[in-house]
């Protein structure tokens, strides 16, 4: 007889529900999203935007809405990108 597996229930990760900080709100929407969904969101702006650089696309330059995400910084790399959001996250 087989057993029935139980659901795997999130842990973390990108699966874990966060609460975005009142200036990433401005982008992604207020509320408890995945960080998964946070990625996604800023990607959809960033892309929308016009934000990557032209020559560079791995560098994301900041208008009046990322900028206060950024710390301030005019353009951060995608890698940056992801720390400083997560620094705007509450889990």
């Amino acid at each position: 007889m087989a057993e029935k597996a139980e659901p795997k229930k999130a842990r973390g990760g990108l699966a874990k529900p966060v609460t975005p900080s009142a200036d990433l709100a401005k982008i992604v929407g207020p509320g408890m999203m995945t960080r998964a969904e946070v990625t996604k969101k800023v990607w959809d702006y960033i892309k929308a935007n016009k934000l990557q650089d032209e020559k560079n696309k791995r560098q994301i330059n900041a208008d009046d809405k990322l900028r206060p995400i950024f710390g301030g910084k005019a353009q951060v790399s995608m890698f940056e990108m992801t720390k400083l959001v997560n620094q705007h996250l509450k889990g």
